[in-house]
């Protein structure tokens, strides 16, 4: 039954216990509140981490608090399905997804509707690797980007990675977010090629996150190989990672280079009043010599980069609207260690999660329920957990209860294994009936109208 927007605003907010209709800040519990004998709720309040943030970001953060402390007091919760878009794969990568040929952006943040009749709740795109071309550098130059090269050939998805995130909060097509004329196209200026935005309904249509597969600091190729530990300085000098961190180095030059290019996108969002889920740094605690560049370090140093991020972002560049996401591996005792010492502490990190590839449905690692040795290693943060990637729906037919068992606060399918199967890890593929079966769900929350609440002033 399709619930009108009164009702879905009010299951919304129960769910959330309430946090998103009443004054900001009056449910604002005190960070461990319940006692020795109650449960450890988190903070529902972002100015416990930054006074400045604003109402948007808190708003956000307040309904995934709201579903955490629900769950943490054995009340019925909710989960946001969210859905990681790979815009640099689906625009350049003829070989991505389930066909052959290159996609429009937002392929695979459409491709839920398709097969469900629903838009996510959620929609993570990345900044991170460009498509192997030298220096930073953007498709088309804007306001927020003239100073970096412009019409660079595989370069236009930036622009179209902030474009959907301002149309999926705020709707599309909205010609006056870009250069996306009304119908939704544009023409890309290295290519020439015609560029279309999905339409989403026009109005407010779901949260946005950020992820910055950043290759090594001071690499001339941004890549995606150049993410890796193993093609950045690290692999052959171990004093490397401790330069970047170290103030007035060449390395650490570097980095806020790097990280200039991020200010200036995410700028242009919080300008717009777009709040982000930024989840830098992600799966840090693989071991070491795999993984990412930043993975596998000594910890203290980690938390360094962290923190220097976090105050070049926040403290420098005056960037209010960001909600911080720390994502550590599935830590499985083999490519993942134990993340704790890679924590860097509450007063830098909102939102606590597991990047999940350790186990599947079929065969979940641990003796408990699929993703709950996950999900209870996480619960002393006392932040909204959440599961950061995911091959898999969180609903199909081998695990027809995990959101009964592990109440998520967000899960987040990563890009083509939506539907792709691939060919080295076939089991990796989500049956149709799996998405239907998780967006149909009541303990499911999507986009569009039932996810309007966060947008309201």
């Amino acid at each position: 039954m399709d619930l009108d927007r009164r009702a879905r605003v009010g299951l919304i907010a129960a769910a959330a216990g309430a946090a998103l209709l009443a004054p900001l800040g009056v449910w604002a519990w005190p960070e461990g509140e319940g006692g020795a004998h109650g449960p450890r709720l988190v903070p529902t309040d972002l100015r416990r981490r930054d006074p400045a943030a604003t109402p948007a970001a808190r708003r956000v953060y307040t309904l995934l608090a709201g579903l955490e402390n629900a769950a943490r007091r054995g009340r019925p919760s909710r989960t946001v399905i969210g859905q990681h878009v790979e815009l640099h794969n689906e625009r350049y990568n003829a070989r991505y997804g389930d066909y052959r040929g290159t996609k429009q952006p937002g392929y695979y943040y459409r491709k839920a509707r398709d097969i469900t009749g629903r838009l996510p709740g959620f929609v993570e795109l990345d900044l991170g690797p460009g498509y192997d071309r030298p220096g930073w550098a953007v498709g088309e130059a804007r306001s927020y980007s003239a100073a970096w090269p412009s019409c660079r050939r595989s370069w236009g998805y930036v622009e179209d990675a902030v474009d959907l995130a301002v149309g999926v909060w705020a709707g599309l097509p909205r010609a006056a977010d870009g250069s996306y004329r009304p119908s939704g196209t544009h023409r890309e200026c290295f290519s020439g090629a015609e560029v279309s935005l999905p339409h989403n309904g026009g109005g407010p249509a779901g949260l946005v996150g950020f992820s910055f597969h950043q290759p090594y600091p001071g690499s001339r190729v941004k890549g995606f190989q150049q993410t890796l530990h193993r093609n950045s300085p690290g692999a052959t000098d171990p004093a490397w990672f401790g330069r970047v961190v170290t103030e007035g180095s060449a390395e650490h030059r570097a980095l806020l280079h790097d990280l200039a290019f991020l200010a200036d996108h995410l700028g242009y969002l919080a300008g717009r009043g777009v709040p982000v889920l930024l989840r830098p740094y992600h799966e840090m605690n693989t071991v070491p010599g795999h993984g990412f560049w930043w993975a596998g370090q000594d910890p203290a140093a980690f938390r360094r980069l962290w923190r220097l991020t976090y105050d070049y972002l926040v403290r420098r560049r005056g960037l209010h609207n960001l909600i911080f996401v720390w994502s550590p591996n599935s830590w499985d005792g083999t490519y993942g260690r134990e993340p704790d010492a890679y924590y860097p502490g509450g007063h830098y990190v909102d939102v606590v999660g597991v990047d999940d590839y350790s186990d599947s449905p079929a065969r979940p690692f641990g003796a408990g329920a699929w993703t709950e040795v996950w999900y209870r290693g996480l619960e002393a943060y006392r932040r909204p957990r959440i599961v950061a990637e995911s091959f898999h729906v969180p609903l199909n037919a081998a695990q027809p209860r995990t959101l009964a068992r592990t109440p998520w606060v967000l899960w987040t399918v990563w890009g083509q294994a939506l539907t792709y199967d691939n060919v080295s890890t076939p089991r990796q593929k989500n049956a149709p009936a799996d998405v239907q079966r998780t967006y149909g769900s009541a303990r499911v929350i999507t986009g569009g109208r039932e996810i309007e609440a966060p947008h309201t002033a």
